[in-house]
């Protein structure tokens, strides 16, 4: 008979272990349940709107919300100064954001990683290189190119994320580079080399899965970034445009009215203060949870 007490731990048990310490970590779990409510906004955004985002009903413009005396639940979060819908237009204005900031960190994780990778295996002159080209970027401060830069293309949401996407890769590659320096001479990568592996293989299959929990956190914290910046571009005009319901741009459009009418301004505010920070505790909690000592515990 084969003795169970030798066995290593069952994958339940391990999925369990792993459940609780999420549950005990404040952080993981509040902002995890914050972007998994974004997320399933976003995705289910036709089924949730109450109204089409882009209807507008001018003789019902400037509804207040259902809490104020004058509203009503035919709009719960009243109406824009176009008579749109404003649960709807927020409930949209999720895929928006999360659009922008996702697709900003596909672009600038790809970006930065890469030169990180580089960078940290390789060392020497790329790595001078690779720097040298880091701290050209720190110091280029952010709004003013992707406010230069998106005045000369013109403003759109494509160009928003690649713009954001270029400018973005700083953190990735500074961390990656760092940590792949830490792994390079690790036993297992040079047992790899010492069976013949090339550079690029021994980076895909041995480097590049140890360093995803610093990268992951990297990437919720740029995520937060991103949507920040577009919401910044957009109340600006210079990020989003109409009638697309970015968040910033429905606090850009109802600035007018801010003395008169000020949901329009706090609702969409409070929805993406709320957003960021659910993304800022979970990337804080991933990274307590990917820590040496939470794992030990």
């Amino acid at each position: 008979m084969t003795d169970m007490s030798l066995s290593g731990p069952s994958s339940a048990s391990v999925l369990g272990a792993r459940a609780r310490r999420w549950l005990r970590n404040t952080g993981a779990s509040v902002g995890g349940a914050i972007v998994l409510l974004a997320v399933l906004c976003a995705v289910a955004a036709p089924l949730l709107a109450p109204y089409d985002p882009y209807l507008q009903d001018l003789p019902m413009r400037l509804k207040p919300p259902v809490w104020a005396a004058e509203g009503s639940w035919a709009h719960m979060l009243g109406t824009d100064q176009l008579g749109r819908d404003y649960l709807s237009r927020l409930i949209y204005g999720s895929r928006i954001s999360l659009l922008i900031g996702f697709g900003t960190v596909l672009i600038s994780g790809s970006v930065g990683i890469l030169l990180g990778m580089l960078a940290g295996f390789y060392g020497g002159r790329l790595d001078l290189m690779i720097s040298f080209f880091v701290t050209v970027r720190l110091a280029m401060p952010i709004v003013l190119v992707a406010l230069a830069v998106v005045g000369l293309i013109g403003s759109s949401l494509t160009v928003v994320v690649a713009v954001l996407g270029l400018l973005l890769w700083d953190r990735f590659a500074v961390v990656t580079r760092a940590t792949v320096m830490q792994l390079r001479d690790s036993e297992y990568i040079i047992a790899a080399r010492s069976y013949g592996g090339s550079d690029a293989r021994i980076m895909l299959r041995h480097v590049l899965p140890n360093i995803l929990g610093p990268i992951l956190v990297v990437f919720t914290l740029e995520i937060a970034h991103a949507i920040l910046l577009e919401a910044a571009l957009s109340f600006l005009g210079l990020g989003v445009q109409p009638p697309l319901p970015s968040w910033g741009l429905m606090i850009a459009e109802g600035r007018n009215y801010v003395f008169f009418t000020p949901w329009v301004i706090t609702i969409p505010g409070i929805a993406l203060v709320v957003l960021v920070l659910g993304i800022n505790l979970l990337g804080d909690g991933l990274r307590d949870l990917s820590s040496p000592r939470d794992a030990a515990d």
